[in-house]
C-alpha cells in the first residue's frame, strides 16, 4: 500500500505498532527507509537520493556544468528529500541553486509560482512535483509560460522532472517532449521478466503496466516468496527471509534487499519524453 510517501511513512509506522509487515508501494522519499525506517517496513521502489545520483551526471553531460537552477517543490516529505537530493547532486557538479520555493500539494494552478522564474536569472527549472502537480506545473511552464523557447544567460532554458512515469507523461501530453527525469522501471525494458509481466498485464487490463503497478506486484511476489522460504506467516521470520535477500528476474536486474534499512538496490533508469512517440503508451525513452 501507499501511493504517497506521506501516506507510506504513516502506514509503515502504524504497521510497526501492530506487528504487521508493510510492503511499501509507491513511495520515493528518502525518509521511508531513512529517518522514518521501521523494522516491519520494506521498500522495493527506489528513492530520491538514487534519482539525484543517476540524473545529475546526465544533466551535466547534456546541459553543461555552468547552470543556475530554480526549484519548485511539493511541500511534504517526498518533495523535501527530492529537492535536497537533486540539489546536492547538481551543486556537486557545479550548478548554482538560485531559489527553492515550496508549493502546496494539489495547488492546481502554479502561475504565481512560475511567474518569478524567468526573472530570477535561473536557466533551469526543476519541478520536484509528482502526479497531478507535475502534470499541471509542467503543462503551464511549457504552454502558458513558453519557458522552453526562452534563452537565459546565453543558454536554452531547460526543465527537469526528477521523478517520472508513463502515466504522468500521458497527462502532460506534448509538454513532456524532451524532458529528462528518472524512473524505477519501464515496460519497454528488453528482458524476459519485463516482457512476461507486460504481456500478462496488458492482456488483463488492456494497457501496459505502470512503474507503480510493477513495484506493487513485485512486492507481493517478494512477500509470498519470503513466506514460502520461512515456511510461516510469522512476521519476525519473514523479516529474516527478506533482509539481505538477493534476487533477479523481476525486470530491474540484480537486486538486493539491504538488511540495514530494507531498501532495494538496483539500476535506476534515466528517461526522457519522446519527441515522436508511436502511441499513447510509448511516451518515454530510456536514456541510460
Amino acid at each position: 500500500g501507499g501511493s504517497s510517501s506521506g501516506v507510506a511513512v504513516a502506514v509503515q509506522s502504524l504497521c510497526q505498532d501492530m506487528g504487521v509487515i508493510f510492503m511499501a508501494g509507491l513511495t520515493h522519499s528518502n525518509d521511508t527507509t531513512g529517518k522514518d525506517k521501521r523494522r516491519y517496513g520494506f521498500r522495493h521502489f527506489f528513492n530520491a537520493y538514487m534519482s539525484g545520483q543517476a540524473l545529475g551526471p546526465i544533466l551535466a553531460e547534456e546541459y553543461g556544468k555552468d547552470r543556475r537552477a530554480y526549484h519548485l517543490t511539493a511541500d511534504y516529505t517526498w518533495g523535501w528529500t527530492q529537492e535536497e537530493s537533486i540539489k546536492n547532486s547538481t551543486e556537486g557538479l557545479g550548478w548554482e541553486t538560485v531559489e527553492a520555493v515550496r508549493t502546496p500539494l494539489g495547488a492546481g494552478d502554479f502561475s504565481q509560482y512560475l511567474t518569478p522564474v524567468l526573472n530570477s536569472g535561473a536557466d533551469v527549472l526543476i519541478l520536484n512535483h509528482y502526479g497531478g502537480d507535475m502534470v499541471n506545473s509542467l503543462r503551464q511552464a511549457v504552454t502558458q509560460f513558453d519557458m522552453r523557447s526562452k534563452q537565459v544567460n546565453g543558454k536554452d532554458f531547460q526543465i527537469v522532472v526528477p521523478l517520472f512515469s508513463e502515466l504522468m507523461a500521458q497527462g502532460a501530453g506534448e509538454a513532456v517532449k524532451g524532458i529528462l527525469g528518472t524512473a524505477n522501471w519501464d515496460w519497454k525494458l528488453d528482458n524476459a521478466a519485463t516482457k512476461a509481466f507486460s504481456k500478462s498485464f496488458g492482456e488483463e487490463y488492456g494497457s501496459p503496466p505502470s512503474q507503480a503497478a510493477h513495484t506493487c506486484y513485485v512486492q507481493t511476489l517478494l512477500y509470498a516468496n519470503a513466506a514460502e522460504t520461512a515456511g510461516t506467516f510469522y512476521p519476525p521470520e519473514l523479516i529474516k527471509a527478506l533482509e539481505g535477500f538477493e534476487f533477479d528476474g523481476m525486470g530491474n536486474g540484480p537486486t538486493l534487499y539491504r538488511a540495514e534499512d530494507h531498501q532495494c538496490f538496483k539500476d535506476v533508469l534515466v528517461v526522457r519524453g519522446k519527441q515522436e512517440p508511436t502511441n499513447q503508451f510509448d511516451l518515454m525513452e530510456i536514456v541510460k
